[in-house]
């Protein structure tokens, strides 16, 4: 059996940081060096060395308990310019306007970025009273209907770490501000699929969200919608899960369809 550097030798040099990145996209939730090592079988001075590379460029983030680590700012962004290629982004605002027509709100994709979602897609509703969050807009997880979403699909003990470390900022009546509360409430959207904004976020607004998922049933990005809360109020606007869901499925349809040649 072959012991590690000889593993090591058999992966190319200029192969091995995509290969860290693979095994991390893979995971689909913050790991160590040491698992993704599980995989590689790299000596552990290479391993630890490939991680500290990643994260200095901005690859890679560290998570906040130390140990763990999940896609950085520069990793997200070559993935968001995969989502928003010419063709795909065709399509999705397809989506997104016959949603926005049916619904009558303004739609929204956004992706998880750290702390944050930050805002992909968005197709404007008629109304001439709605919020302005233009794309590439940061929002934070605790408090909005889609960052509530991403939260729900983190493992028990990251979505603890989470709401024990981070700063959850009161930015209205209603924000959730005490760790066991948003995490109750997150488990409860882990249970029911979608997530709500009961105005958490900006008083008077609401929004609801369901997960844009991959083939392999991970979350990559939310769909959400949002409205005033006086104009559409919270029991109404769940009536619109299920075409939420729909669109949703269109749209994950759409991260797997392969690219069709031009003639």
């Amino acid at each position: 059996m072959k012991d590690n550097t000889e593993q090591d030798g058999v992966i190319p040099t200029n192969l091995r940081l995509l290969l860290v990145i693979e095994e991390m996209a893979r995971a689909g939730v913050p790991v160590t060096p040491t698992e993704v090592n599980q995989v590689l079988g790299l000596p552990k001075p290479t391993i630890h060395r490939l991680f500290a590379t990643l994260e200095a460029e901005g690859f890679i983030r560290r998570e906040m308990d130390g140990r763990c680590y999940s896609p950085g700012y520069r990793l997200i962004g070559m993935v968001t310019g995969l989502f928003s290629s010419q063709h795909i982004r065709t399509a999705r605002v397809a989506v997104l306007s016959k949603l926005v027509e049916t619904v009558g709100e303004t739609c929204n994709i956004a992706l998880p970025d750290g702390d944050a979602m930050v805002y992909l897609e968005r197709v404007e509703s008629k109304w001439p009273l709605r919020l302005q969050l233009p794309v590439g807009t940061r929002v934070p997880l605790h408090c909005t209907a889609s960052g509530k979403l991403y939260l729900s699909q983190l493992e028990e003990r990251h979505l603890r770490s989470y709401a024990s470390s981070a700063v959850l900022t009161k930015y209205s009546p209603t924000t959730l501000t005490q760790p066991e509360a948003l995490m109750d409430e997150v488990r409860a959207i882990r249970e029911r699929g979608y997530s709500t904004d009961h105005s958490e976020f900006m008083d008077g607004m609401i929004a609801v969200a369901v997960p844009i998922m991959d083939k392999d049933g991970r979350l990559v990005s939310a769909l959400s919608f949002h409205a005033p809360s006086q104009r559409l109020p919270m029991d109404k606007a769940i009536e619109h899960v299920e075409l939420l869901k729909s669109a949703a499925a269109k749209l994950s349809d759409l991260i797997e369809a392969p690219r069709v040649a031009s003639a």
